[in-house]
């Protein structure tokens, strides 16, 4: 029996796709082979491989301009490869904090440059984003960047900054192919698979081709994190997640034969309205975000008692619910409701805690 799974990533897949990839493990297309044991140099995967970019620029409506990478690392893996791509030494870049993955990335960027954090909501908890139109970026910054989605916190900008005539980045590991999105507003996009893309250990880089080798050659960057040499060689330099790449593909085309993006956010915003508005209905459960910065895809709540967490995440694991626990980081409960989490896990999971709250409340 499948459990309904609400975790932040590697989350819940389409039931389609793994049918589909369950089929063609011993023997795709009649290649006598498994994706998984095949050449990333054979035309059948160099098919596998084209298909699943066309199909991601059809989606996002990706410009011809922008370079798409299929590399590894993770977004963790691009918390360096921003600044080493987009900056010579002794540069500044500016920052916006809004939590747990905009402090790594900050973190991580200030080993190669200076950084100037031009808001940080720490104030809020953060619980909130920066006023739209309150951000003073330098005009000498080599990029402004921000973390669309806070996975952890639950905070999501609902408007894409003004970046003041920079290279706008962001890490969209958690938005990404939720709803439409308009690529032409960014510089970088990144995101790592294990949330709406597919399943852990492949990282997706949008890059707008201009800003390729940026950086110069006073900048030592490593040959993995080039994303100008990534480009060159087809996101192939060295051999790539085969596997998941092939994944990252079925998904794609069962986001296609879902209506495609704009199916997806209406999908998704359904999902987080129930949520929320039971969470808000209740005198019991409380979300800690401003309403205003509420995220899509994932929803945190607490109980009135801290004491009450591991009975209600017992009474959910007893309902086949899974991964609602909180970041260890933050305690309380999370749940992700990213493409692949039907309405009806949502609606059970609602059911549940109305059931939770009259035996507990």
């Amino acid at each position: 029996m499948r459990v309904y799974n609400f975790s932040a990533g590697p989350a819940t897949m389409p039931l389609e796709v793994l049918e589909r990839a369950q089929s063609e493990l011993l023997d795709w297309h009649g290649s006598g082979m498994s994706v998984m044991e095949m050449s990333h140099r054979s035309k059948e995967f160099v098919g596998i491989a084209e298909a699943a970019e066309a199909r991601l620029r059809s989606l996002l409506h990706v410009p011809e301009e922008y370079a798409v990478l299929f590399l590894q690392g993770g977004a963790t893996g691009q918390f360096s490869a921003v600044p080493l791509n987009l900056a010579g030494p002794g540069a500044t870049a500016a920052y916006v904090n809004t939590g747990s993955w905009s402090t790594k990335a900050i973190a991580e960027a200030r080993r190669y440059l200076e950084v100037e954090v031009v808001a940080d909501e720490k104030e809020s908890g953060y619980a909130t984003v920066p006023a739209e139109g309150s951000l003073q970026v330098p005009r000498d910054a080599a990029y402004l960047h921000y973390t669309l989605n806070e996975t952890i916190g639950g905070v999501e900008f609902p408007y894409v900054p003004d970046a003041g005539g920079v290279p706008l980045v962001t890490d969209a590991s958690s938005t990404i192919l939720s709803r439409p999105l308009d690529v032409s507003r960014f510089g970088v996009i990144y995101a790592g698979a294990q949330k709406n893309l597919g399943p852990a250990g492949l990282t997706l880089v949008i890059v707008r081709r201009d800003l390729l080798g940026r950086a110069g050659d006073g900048t030592p960057v490593p040959t993995v994190l080039d994303w100008a040499a990534m480009d060159a060689a087809g996101s192939m330099l060295n051999t790539p997640p085969t596997l998941a790449w092939y994944l990252v593909g079925l998904v794609l085309e069962w986001v296609e034969a879902q209506g495609g993006l704009t199916a997806m956010a209406e999908r998704n915003r359904a999902k987080a309205d129930l949520l929320y508005g039971a969470i808000d209905s209740s005198g019991f459960y409380r979300n800690p975000v401003d309403p205003a910065a509420r995220s899509w895809m994932n929803v945190p709540f607490l109980v009135p008692d801290p004491a009450l967490e591991k009975p209600f995440l017992a009474a959910a694991a007893d309902a086949g619910l899974s991964g609602l626990g909180g970041h260890r980081s933050v305690g309380g409960m999370r749940a992700s409701l990213y493409n692949a989490m039907p309405l009806e896990g949502v609606q059970a999971l609602v059911d549940l805690m109305t059931d939770f709250e009259n035996k507990n409340g």
